[in-house]
């Protein structure tokens, strides 16, 4: 095996931030850049190599920050500009990588860009956006459903069309077949990168929609049969099945624009998330030559867990393609899925009493896995998943919109805790948090858990010091097959001057490590 050096992001462990749900500095009930800031040395002493940090840009928050107003600028519940410099200058003196979430797909219809586009079919900004013509009895262009429920397609009177929203109707799809978009992206990177972040992880890049007339309707699904929610049998989760809508060829122009950027600033990392049918081939595409440079795996992000065979699964379908390289990042659990501490307990046969020994579990192997990975707030003290939140109270549109047979993304968004002896758990100081704080997680308060040696957060951070110094892990991106018992995931990681066998018991909930 030839030995070369790997770049940060190829071994990396990142940890997400979600920012109005991580520190509140200034008691509005909202989490906010200086909170963030005022954590950070929680964070570092964690032993992961970089944050990213969920969207904080100037929006109408109608989908909390994935529906961008000003690329440039900070939406003020959030902080300042100022803010934001502060928060990279103490995340670097920490020795902490910065990646932001850029959300090129869409952006609110309270843009600048929009708001000029939606006025006439003759302004400069006439073509930002995919604006199609009524069929002849004045309904929408094609079959297509947005994520959200309903028809993709939103008729605005003062042009006389129909606008694409993949999302909400507040989203428009961005044109990315007009030069002048991808260039209005090249400059977002440029500023962002110039501020000093050091890498994008790039929101639902299989949603960036760049091919144009004809739009064609996608095909029908004769297989299709009613399910419960999440399941992909809704009829809006039909456009998955078909290349008309998704993950369209002419994307990569805006993978390849981007990626010049941030090659002329040196050392920066593209991390795109995507789905869709054939996740993998889907990132094979997206991670060619001159594109981005890993892709966001969802293979482990089961919405109703996976069970050992699940994981052997899913694991094998991600290395069989990118064995040898630095090109995937997993996770257990984001922003949008139910959290693992709760998810994966069925599915492998525990129960409550075994989530933090299955959470410790779950870390260990999924940053034993070849490229990065990527660890949400919280999993790192076995949060669980918070399931009691009144429908009143529920925020995601998602959710709402569904509620009660869905509770949609709010089960995994609630404030982080820091301590059992503070106002809010230590995350605000106001009356009321934008979501409630979860009564099951008070126990488990962040800084109350840095302070005692067995918990789960210091046995995570001993881990993560341990791996930094095994050369199978951070010299080479290469492992063997998995193998095991019916319990037991077990693989060997390999570079040329070490061989380590790593095995993962689903039944002890145990780990073991032995160089070979």
């Amino acid at each position: 095996m030839e030995q070369r050096d790997l770049a940060w992001w190829e071994t990396a462990v990142i940890y997400q931030i979600y920012p109005r749900s991580f520190q509140d500095s200034n008691g509005d009930g909202i989490g906010d850049l200086p909170g963030i800031t005022s954590r950070l040395e929680y964070v570092a002493n964690l032993g992961v190599d970089a944050i990213w940090i969920s969207p904080f840009f100037k929006s109408p928050q109608k989908d909390f920050g994935y529906d961008v107003s000003d690329y440039c600028d900070i939406n003020p519940e959030y902080g300042t500009l100022e803010d934001f410099d502060r928060l990279t200058e103490r995340a670097h003196d920490l020795g902490l990588r910065v990646m932001i979430d850029i959300v090129p797909a869409h952006c609110s219809d309270e843009h600048p860009w929009f708001e000029e586009s939606r006025q006439s079919r003759d302004g400069p900004k006439a073509d930002w956006f995919h604006w199609v013509d009524p069929k002849p009895d004045g309904s929408a262009p094609t079959n297509w459903l947005s994520f959200f429920g309903g028809r993709a397609w939103t008729w605005e009177p003062r042009r006389q069309q129909y606008y694409l929203h993949n999302f909400l109707p507040g989203q428009p799809n961005l044109n990315h077949a007009h030069p002048e978009v991808r260039k209005a992206f090249e400059d977002i990177a440029h500023f962002w990168f110039e501020r000093g972040v050091d890498g994008f992880r790039l929101d639902a890049v299989h949603t960036i929609n760049a091919d144009s007339a004809p739009y064609n309707d996608n095909a029908a699904n004769l297989n299709f049969v009613p399910g419960k929610l999440p399941q992909e049998q809704q009829p809006f989760f039909r456009q998955l099945h078909d290349t008309a809508q998704l993950n369209q060829p002419l994307i990569q122009s805006f993978s390849e624009s981007i990626r010049a950027v941030a090659d002329s600033f040196g050392d920066k990392f593209l991390m795109g998330e995507l789905h869709g049918d054939d996740p993998i081939k889907a990132s094979e595409t997206f991670t060619a030559e001159g594109r981005l440079h890993a892709t966001y795996n969802f293979n482990l992000l089961a919405w109703a867990g996976l069970d050992v065979d699940g994981l052997r699964g899913a694991i094998t379908d991600a290395i069989d393609a990118f064995n040898g390289t630095g090109r995937l990042t997993f996770a257990f659990s984001n922003h949008d899925v139910p959290r693992s501490g709760t998810r994966q307990l069925a599915p492998l046969g525990l129960q409550a009493h075994q989530a933090e020994d299955m959470q410790l579990l779950l870390l260990k192997l999924e940053t034993c896995l070849i490229g990065s990975t990527c660890v949400y707030q919280g999993e790192e003290l076995a949060l669980s998943d918070v399931r009691d939140i009144p429908v009143c109270q529920m925020q995601d549109p998602w959710g709402i919109e569904f509620a009660p047979e869905f509770l949609g993304r709010d089960t995994c968004r609630t404030p982080m805790v820091w301590s059992a002896h503070a106002p809010n758990a230590g995350f605000s100081t106001a009356n009321k948090t934008w979501l409630p704080i979860a009564e099951a997680h008070i126990a488990r308060g962040g800084l109350d858990q840095a302070a005692k040696p067995s918990s789960l957060y210091n046995q995570f951070a001993e881990f993560l010091d341990w791996r930094k110094t095994q050369p199978a892990f951070m010299q080479a991106n290469e492992m063997s097959a998995l193998s095991g018992a019916e319990h037991i995931i077990q693989f060997d990681r390999i570079s040329p001057t070490q061989t380590l066998r790593c095995s993962f018991d689903f039944k002890e909930l145990t780990a073991r490590f032995e160089e070979i």
